[in-house]
């Protein structure tokens, strides 16, 4: 269907002195009148298709009327219309002129979605395109106090966005979708190392428990300092990537069959003391020895060995320290984009800033940045690990193992995060108790290090898929190594 004259001459002048944004004109028409015809080809694209992503004024306002006549019940025709859109002059015809022959031009409703689809489609593109635009019209016109870095992690920023919202597969599905879905949960669960529903730790005992680290969840791991929350996290971290497969899909995508691809924000320790405790964990030497140098041969060979096998694997490392909660989702898209991600894992949440300057009320800042990992896990659809710390009041407690009240700030923390841990040494405060050898207290303070040495525990405070309660854990101290802690039931049958 032909569009009226005046709008006609309208694109050509314009067509003449630049490029015109890609639309479908025809399509917009053939949509509107099918929906004129048969209300019910609304339905058929409502749950993608909005009045902004029509090209022609007219037509935005002609669907946007429409459709809420529909949703509220009533008969959308030309006639119901007419009394909505007034009597303004299209070039030569009026708005009901121009209605009726919507509707006496309108093809089949089965047709309706496809043209939908193609609405859509050219209105991401002009989208992209108004993207594009800004960045050159940004890089040109840029204050003088604005840093690049801040226009590139804007525009990263939206163009995750609209890649993310450039679908129209969503709405309901059929149960019996949801049903295979499930079942193919199953199945990879199954050929999973260690059957689980999400990605394994490594460690068995926790794994257990949680069934893994699940896609979108935000995982708080807590403790009071010297407990081992970066080790912890740092073994878990390599534990995945040391297990990751990948498996080369048809359309040449890898898809992680095993393990994940990791990324790690060490917003207080450097790469390379990561790098050194990792070594020092996967090769037995204490990382004090090989930060010291005193190592002999046999050991230098262990390191070189570990950091050979290491080489390979997808551990991915940001140190930079100071970066806003917007800095650090800009940076995990990327790494995504580029590499892959399977689980993020930030050190630590205290260290983050809001995206705006610092306030003054830490606790508005803390909620915006809780709030915002939440959001980033559920966009990505990879779990994220984010330490934190605890206020001192444990100190003040006869028994210290920590509790949800005792996180800091722990009102946001707590209400976004979908699993609250804790590590626990027992051995780190009675090791502190140590009375004068030789004494009664000394024999009985020596029977209770014996019962404690070595071992940790990881207190499940929330658990929205599972169980709380908690996992006892191996930790040497030497080679900052969480496992397994050997039980009866794994020990080999004596003779």
């Amino acid at each position: 269907m032909a569009l009226p004259n005046a709008l006609v001459a309208k694109l050509e002048t314009v067509q003449t002195e630049y490029r015109v944004a890609p639309h479908n004109i025809d399509a917009e028409q053939a949509l509107l009148g099918a929906m004129l015809v048969n209300n019910d080809a609304y339905y058929r694209v409502s749950d993608f298709l909005l009045p902004e992503h029509f090209m022609e004024e007219v037509h935005r306002r002609i669907f946007e009327t429409a459709a809420s006549l529909i949703k509220s019940g009533k008969l959308a025709t030309p006639i119901t219309l007419k009394t909505y859109l007034g009597d303004a002059d299209l070039g030569g015809i009026t708005v009901m002129a121009y209605l009726a022959r919507l509707a006496a031009e309108a093809t089949t409703v089965y047709n309706a979605a496809d043209y939908g689809r193609t609405i859509y489609d050219l209105a991401i593109r002009r989208r992209l395109i108004t993207i594009g635009e800004d960045l050159v019209n940004g890089a040109y016109e840029a204050p003088v106090e604005s840093a690049p870095r801040d226009q590139i992690e804007e525009t990263e920023r939206r163009l995750y966005e609209l890649a993310e919202a450039g679908r129209y597969d969503g709405g309901f599905q059929k149960f019996s979708d949801a049903l295979t879905a499930a079942v193919d949960m199953a199945a990879k669960a199954y050929q999973r190392e260690g059957k689980l529903s999400g990605i394994a730790t490594g460690l068995s005992d926790l794994d257990a428990k949680m069934g893994g680290l699940q896609p979108s969840d935000l995982i708080i791991l807590a403790g009071r300092p010297a407990m081992g929350k970066t080790s912890l996290v740092t073994n878990i971290g390599f534990n995945i990537a040391k297990a990751y497969q990948g498996e080369k899909q048809a359309d040449g995508t890898i898809k992680t069959k095993n393990g994940g691809i990791v990324g790690f924000f060490s917003l207080e320790m450097s790469a390379e003391q990561l790098a050194t405790r990792i070594i020092a964990e996967q090769s037995g030497v204490p990382s004090y020895k090989i930060r010291r140098g005193d190592i002999r041969p046999e050991d230098f060979y262990k390191i070189t060995d570990a950091a050979r096998d290491m080489q390979t694997i997808p551990f991915y490392i940001d140190q930079s320290g100071g970066i806003s909660i917007a800095q650090l989702a800009a940076r995990a898209r990327r790494l995504k984009r580029q590499k892959g991600l399977d689980v993020l894992i930030v050190d630590y949440l205290q260290l983050l800033a809001g995206s705006g300057k610092r306030s003054d009320n830490r606790v508005q800042e803390m909620t915006e940045i809780t709030t915002g990992m939440k959001a980033l896990a559920k966009e990505l659809s990879v779990p994220i690990i984010a330490l934190s710390q605890l206020s001192r009041q444990v100190e003040n407690r006869d028994d210290k193992r920590p509790q949800l009240s005792d996180l800091r700030e722990s009102g946001s923390i707590e209400q976004d995060a979908d699993v609250v841990m804790f590590v626990f040494r027992e051995e780190y405060y009675v090791n502190n108790k140590k009375p004068r050898e030789g004494t009664e207290e000394f024999f009985a303070w020596e029977a209770e290090m014996n019962r404690v040495h070595g071992k940790a525990e990881v207190i499940l405070g929330k658990q929205r898929h599972g169980p709380t309660g908690t996992v006892e854990l191996a930790f040497d101290a030497n080679i900052t190594r969480f496992s397994n802690l050997a039980s009866d039931e794994r020990m080999p049958e004596r003779m």
